[in-house]
């Protein structure tokens, strides 16, 4: 197995101002399901874990990604809760409107498998599953991982609503960047975990339209983000991670592993689902012939 990963996958209901929309579109996400298909579309081979309702959206979300090759024999369906949903109301001119509606499935401690991260390359979590309740189960996937010498992944992928509490968001998205060998962050999140910046680890920043860096042992690489038309930019950051972590996979440089994330990501925001629209291996030359 190439990369472990786990977190929550939600059903989203997309539209515009919900009170006037007679119609919607029903997709499923994730922040981790998104790198996961990712990844899995690029030829690599990766396993998910998750939590879902015994519902047909939890149904849903499984068969999405067994569909795409996605492993999910570690994946738990819990009878008698309901799978969590995201409402995404596209706003003009400015960005979408997310309101989470949570549920009662939790990942436990108890629900990792110990055995598997331990003979995996990579392990990949986020900080939107450490805000989600999950967190016990993260730090345990973690903690195998660094037992194991296996590269721990880090997304630190701050929402404001999901933390009403800026203080606690801070100490556990820190804690949780520390414990990374490679590091995704935002321009904006660089205050929020500044103490784990250093140590060595890789840390990606990611800025948007103007691109991303990364510095490698002590050198910085950088690379320009790619054009293409945008209709959702929502799972354009999850997409990039995929592309980078493939790139590493593949032991490129650092700046075609920058250029593989940013192909991603302009892959998702050309489409209405956050990874729908994401290439095959076949595929990545076709944003290449365009820019």
């Amino acid at each position: 197995m190439d990369v472990y990963t786990l977190g929550e996958a939600f059903a989203v209901v997309s539209s515009g101002r919900i009170r006037h929309e007679h119609e919607v579109r029903l997709d499923v996400t994730g922040s981790e399901f998104t790198v996961a298909i990712g990844l899995a579309r690029l030829g690599h081979k990766v396993a998910w874990l998750g939590k879902v309702g015994a519902d047909e959206l939890g149904q849903r979300a499984l068969t999405a990604l067994r569909g795409e090759g996605v492993d999910v024999s570690d994946a738990r369906t819990e009878d008698g809760s309901a799978t969590g949903m995201i409402l995404r109301e596209a706003r003009p001119g400015q960005a979408a409107k997310v309101t989470h509606y949570r549920t009662g499935t939790r990942l436990a401690q108890g629900n990792v498998p110990i055995d598997r991260i331990a003979a995996v390359r990579i392990l990949h979590v986020s900080g939107i599953t450490a805000a989600l309740s999950a967190r016990d189960a993260m730090h345990a996937a973690v903690r195998a991982a660094q037992t194991a010498g296996v590269v721990v992944s880090v997304a630190v992928d701050y929402r404001d609503q999901l933390w009403p509490d800026l203080r606690e968001a801070e100490e556990v998205l820190g804690a949780l960047a520390s414990s990374a060998d490679l590091l995704f962050v935002r321009q904006s999140e660089l205050d929020l975990v500044k103490p784990a910046l250093g140590g060595g680890r890789q840390v990606v920043v990611l800025r948007g339209t103007r691109g991303a860096s990364v510095r490698v042992d002590g050198v910085r690489h950088d690379a320009p983000g790619i054009v293409a038309p945008v209709v959702d930019p929502g799972g354009c950051e999850h997409a990039f991670v995929a592309g980078y972590l493939s790139a590493l996979l593949d032991r490129l440089h650092p700046t075609d592993r920058l250029r593989r994330g940013a192909q991603l990501a302009a892959f998702a925001a050309s489409s209405p689902s956050d990874w729908q629209g994401l290439p095959t291996r076949a595929e990545l030359p076709l944003l290449e012939l365009e820019n």
